[in-house]
């Protein structure tokens, strides 16, 4: 069980991990090699405290210190190791999406901010089982196009018979969506939101061959 139930049980402020492209999200895991001295020295104090980073993407400007996307999700790391090159690996479990507060002035040599959860609540709660009113016929034709233009071997049989809940989440990770895709999929409020936007970034990439083109997002 989570040792958060409720929002004012998450920390308000905590280190994060600025990638472009990486998308955690609640309940999930994201693994991580860690080689840079600044965020193996974030890693060290996370472990020495609650043991928590914040995933964000980036959004341009300078590569040492780039802009960051509004919203994040905050990860517990779950496992730890070190190899003998002195990288750490570790996994996050996602906890709670978060809105970018202010940027602290502090001589930590990563980056740290304060949070705002209050819209993403409802992730601490027991998981939407994302059944009722689905698409999957829609949903299947249109993984199974994505998957076939890119010669990738996940099985499309698992959109009919997986927790769609699980399903939404996984893909939204494992696929190589761009990051404002990726984006989208991280903000939308709910689980049956990120199904359709899935679905429509299936759509819109893999187009059944009956089709005249790509399907507009719009």
């Amino acid at each position: 069980m989570s040792r958060y139930l409720k929002i004012s049980d998450l920390p308000q402020v905590f280190p994060i991990f600025p990638l472009g492209g990486a998308l955690l999200l609640p309940g999930a895991e994201l693994p991580l090699r860690i080689f840079e001295p600044r965020y193996l020295n974030m890693i060290d104090d996370a472990m020495a405290g609650d043991r928590v980073i914040g995933m964000i993407q980036t959004a341009g400007g300078e590569p040492a210190r780039p802009l960051l996307v509004g919203v994040g999700c905050l990860g517990r790391i779950t496992s730890f190791s070190e190899t003998s090159d002195g990288c750490y690996l570790i996994t996050l479990t996602g906890v709670c999406r978060f809105r970018l507060g202010e940027e602290l002035s502090i001589p930590t040599p990563y980056r740290q901010v304060r949070a705002d959860f209050a819209e993403f609540a409802e992730d601490l709660a027991e998981p939407d089982r994302l059944e009722a009113g689905l698409d999957r016929e829609r949903f299947s034709r249109a993984l199974k196009a994505y998957l076939n233009r890119r010669d990738m071997d996940i099985e499309p049989k698992a959109a009919l018979t997986a927790p769609m809940a699980d399903l939404t989440t996984s893909l939204s990770m494992g696929l190589p969506f761009s990051p404002m895709e990726k984006q989208a999929l991280i903000e939308a409020i709910t689980l049956a939101d990120r199904f359709e936007i899935l679905t429509m970034l299936l759509e819109i990439d893999g187009p059944d061959e009956d089709e005249d083109g790509p399907r507009s997002l719009q």
